[in-house]
Formats: structure tokens, sequence, C-alpha cells
């Protein structure tokens, strides 16, 4: 993993992310399961990523996800996940978050923008008041939703 992002937990990140606010870039969080990789996920950090800044991925725990996405999910365990993201060219920073939401990650590394993908409005974000309460903007980024990691797998089970 030499040319991948870091894989921290929350009080590193919280300090590197310190350090690249202090040195003029702003901060960008992005987030999800990603529990198998699609070309949805590429666009939508390729989206986050041309925001402008230092691009940080919070990753759902896999007891995050099951409880999200039902019996079976995760696919891929949650270190796999985020070493899988940390490869990707847009990706700074990876982490991964165990709260059912992604708001105490926003109130610990403070984002200049939190990116959210084309299946959400400015005004449906769930955690937009916390993003507005530290400061930060919500901006929708990636492509219209036409990919998912469910319907993947629904294709792989009637495939079989």
């Amino acid at each position: 993993m030499s040319n991948s992002a870091p894989i921290l937990d929350r009080p590193k990140l919280a300090a590197l992310t310190e350090a690249v606010r202090a040195s003029g870039r702003k901060i960008i969080l992005a987030n999800g399961c990603f529990d198998l990789l699609h070309v949805g996920h590429v666009r939508y950090l390729d989206g986050a990523k041309a925001v402008g800044g230092f691009l940080v991925v919070g990753i759902n725990s896999d007891r995050q996800v099951a409880a999200l996405k039902g019996a079976g999910r995760p696919v891929q365990p949650q270190d796999e996940r985020a070493e899988v993201i940390a490869s990707l060219r847009p990706v700074d920073a990876v982490t991964i978050f165990d709260e059912p939401t992604v708001e105490e990650l926003i109130r610990a590394i403070r984002p200049d923008f939190h990116a959210k993908g084309t299946d959400y409005t400015e005004g449906s974000v769930p955690e937009r008041d916390v993003v507005r309460e530290c400061g930060g903007t919500v901006v929708i980024v990636g492509d219209p939703k036409d990919h998912s990691s469910s319907e993947l797998l629904e294709k792989i089970g009637n495939a079989s």
C-alpha cells in the first residue's frame, strides 16, 4: 500500500486535518459503505475531490453496514473496504466510523465541505445542520445515482 492514503483512527485523523487546514488547504469529507466498489463510487469521489482540497473518506463500520443494508452485508470487511478506497487517486485519508451517522466525524474534523451523492439535495442531507454548525457547506457531487452495490449483488444472485 505504498501509494495509498493513510487509514487513520479519529484522533490521528483530527490531528492530520488540523495540520492540513493550518497549511491553508480546505478539508472535504465524503462518506459511505463502499461495499462493492463500482463506477458510481469512483465518480462520487472524483466529484468530491474536484471541490478542491484534502479529501477524507469516512467508511461505515461492518456493524453499521449490517444495520443499514441488512443480513449478509457487508460483503467485504471494513478493513478491506478501507484499503480499497485508500488506494484510489482522489483520496487523501480514510477512516472507519462506527456511529449510525457521520455527525460525530463531522464534529471531529470540521470539514469545509461535506460531499454527498446526487441521490441527495442540499436540503435532504441528514447531517446538513451539523455541517453548518461546524462552519462547513454541503455540496452535491458525482453522476446520477444509476449504480448501487445492492443492485450488483442482486444481479450476481440472479446470474448464479
